[in-house]
């Protein structure tokens, strides 16, 4: 023991003794604070804190609640997370960057050929030019780390990064659920399923596609023909992956995207608020993200929620505001999901990436989501027809498929829109790079179909909307029961079914059906019969010791129950009381 010290008294107590910080101490308290910011400044933008189901919307919108908990946020859905000021100027500045970015690379080839033409594009000139850039990359990046600072000295924020970084480190249901009460920018979202996680799917399989049969040559004419062809194949090949698969799915432009984004966000607190929605993010077997989102109805009262309605978009729609909320507001349960390259979907929308996105879908609704392939029914609307039909091939175990303004093959839409000198660039590029022959995956699948067809569709009829005979709905009804009912769509069938599609109101439609006296019962009892005896699997040979006039009654009544008119436009909703399952034996 120390003896006392000459200016203390022995035995008496020793005062406390005030501690002065060791600066060498001082990056430990630092280095939490700091790994913090740079999250903030690497994280993800923050759109909205959802408010829970039955929440009370505060009085005013600066008033605070209790620990900022994210239930406690503004129960409007036009209210947004609102970031501080030096995160909101400096999102505005990243935003406008983004856009000019995004609008310089779409006019690039013409800018190079513009600067090129003036005699800019010398070493003298690019050199100065990336001093530029340099300098812009610099001052951007600043941007962003005042934007993190912002974002730090935000609390909101900070909690949301917060709960982030847990859920990609433990990923808890718990934390998970606390995840769920945010929407941010879905790049940063944890993987909820990928393709191969399900047992059954644990090889490494690739998803097929039906191909066009080659024709048999010779080796020497093969080859001959491939040079020849090879200009072609390589305009085809720059057509279909620049403006071509642009075109045909405009909803992949990023500023189409950004346009949209105020109604996207919308959408999705309508689905998380008010009908308890899941989102998930799915990896498909390319590796490209799926953006989903999943209303479960099976607990409540509602007489469909036992089943599951897939819905696939159309080339311009998102699940946020296409045509889920059809089956939604009818009482199903129902899953969306964006097309590759779609909102919160990474990679391109090409027929591959399509049928697999379209699988791993498939597969996390079976799998995680626990419904049967025969309580799934897919539901597609326009080009989404493509995947449907897709996964109605691939899975005959699914339940039934609802086609709502599809068609049967792409090439014949895309000649209508293109001049004729190129009729044979156009039908080369479709059939070799953006294949979308809906009919004949239709016809691979045995389970029940119905189509509806527009009578005021101006996107798939190949002459004028006032012609319905040109609305390509009609050849894949036409394709489907051919392939079917191959005796029954003789001469007589296919003419009274062409005369009955030329109706365009339900009193024509009636009038043609009643002129040829079908009698319902009768042909529900033919097809009793048969299938009775021969069994249920297509293509049938019913018909085929019948009558002409039996054979024009079951046309008629066959196509009366696999296609359903809506009068209205391509794009107007489908009303909720409209959707309804297939007919089946």
């Amino acid at each position: 023991m120390s003896a006392p010290g000459p200016c203390r008294k022995a035995g008496s107590v020793a005062p406390p003794v005030l501690r002065v910080p060791n600066p060498f101490d001082q990056p430990a308290l630092v280095r939490p604070k700091m790994a913090k910011l740079l999250s903030c400044v690497l994280g993800p933008r923050l759109y909205r804190v959802y408010r829970e189901r039955g929440l009370a919307r505060p009085s005013r919108a600066g008033e605070e609640t209790a620990e900022g908990s994210p239930g406690a946020q503004d129960g409007s859905w036009e209210s947004y997370y609102q970031p501080r000021t030096l995160e909101k100027h400096a999102d505005s500045i990243l935003a406008l960057a983004s856009v000019l970015w995004s609008i310089s690379y779409y006019t690039s080839p013409l800018a190079i050929f513009y600067l090129y033409r003036k005699g800019y594009l010398t070493m003298s000139k690019v050199v100065p030019f990336s001093h530029y850039a340099g300098t812009m990359l610099l001052l951007l990046a600043g941007v962003a780390c005042l934007r993190g600072i912002g974002r730090w000295t935000n609390p909101q924020y900070v909690q949301f990064i917060t709960i982030l970084e847990d859920s990609h480190r433990i990923g808890t249901p718990e934390i998970k659920k606390k995840l769920a009460s945010y929407n941010f920018d879905f790049r940063s979202w944890p993987v909820d399923f990928r393709w191969d996680e399900a047992s059954s799917r644990s090889e490494s399989r690739g998803i097929s596609l039906l191909r066009p049969e080659p024709k048999h040559r010779s080796a020497a004419n093969g080859f001959l023909r491939s040079v020849k062809k090879l200009p072609c194949q390589i305009v085809s090949y720059v057509v279909a992956h620049t403006f071509g698969r642009r075109v045909l799915y405009p909803g992949s432009v990023y500023l189409l995207q950004k346009a949209v984004m105020p109604m996207l966000l919308q959408g999705q607190a309508r689905l998380v608020e008010e009908y308890n929605g899941k989102r998930a993010k799915l990896i498909a077997c390319d590796g490209n993200e799926i953006d989903t989102m999943f209303m479960d109805r099976r607990e409540s009262s509602e007489p469909h929620g036992k089943k599951l309605v897939i819905c696939c978009e159309g080339n311009a729609g998102f699940y946020e505001v296409g045509c889920l909320p059809t089956p939604l507001d009818a009482g199903y349960s129902v899953l969306g999901w964006n097309h590759p390259g779609f909102a919160g979907s990474t990679g391109v929308p090409l027929p591959q990436n399509e049928a697999n996105a379209m699988d791993v879908v498939i597969q996390y609704a079976i799998h995680c989501l626990g419904f049967l392939p025969e309580d799934i029914v897919l539901y597609a609307w326009s080009i989404g027809g493509f995947t449907a039909t897709w996964a109605a091939m691939s899975y005959p175990d699914i339940s039934a498929l609802v086609l709502d303004a599809s068609f049967d093959d792409l090439v014949p839409l895309a000649l209508k829109v293109m001049p004729d000198s190129c009729r044979g660039l156009v039908t080369t590029t479709v059939r070799q790079y953006l294949n979308l022959n809906n009919g004949e995956q239709l016809c691979k699948y045995q389970g029940p179909v119905l189509l509806i067809r527009r009578t005021k569709d101006e996107i798939i009829t190949t002459t004028v909307p006032e012609d319905i005979m040109s609305n390509r709905g009609n050849d894949l009804l036409l394709k489907l029961l051919q392939h079917r009912y191959p005796e029954v769509m003789a001469e007589e069938g296919l003419r009274v079914i062409r005369e009955w599609l030329e109706a365009s109101n339900a009193v024509e439609e009636a009038a043609v059906y009643s002129a040829y006296e079908v009698d319902d019962d009768w042909c529900l009892s033919v097809l009793k019969s048969y299938r009775a005896e021969r069994g249920d699997h297509f293509p049938w040979s019913v018909g085929d010791d019948m009558t002409p006039e039996g054979r024009r009654q079951l046309a008629l009544f066959l196509a009366r129950k696999h296609l359903r008119n809506f009068e209205a436009t391509h794009c107007a909703p489908l009303p909720p009381h409209e959707f309804r399952l297939p007919w089946h034996l």
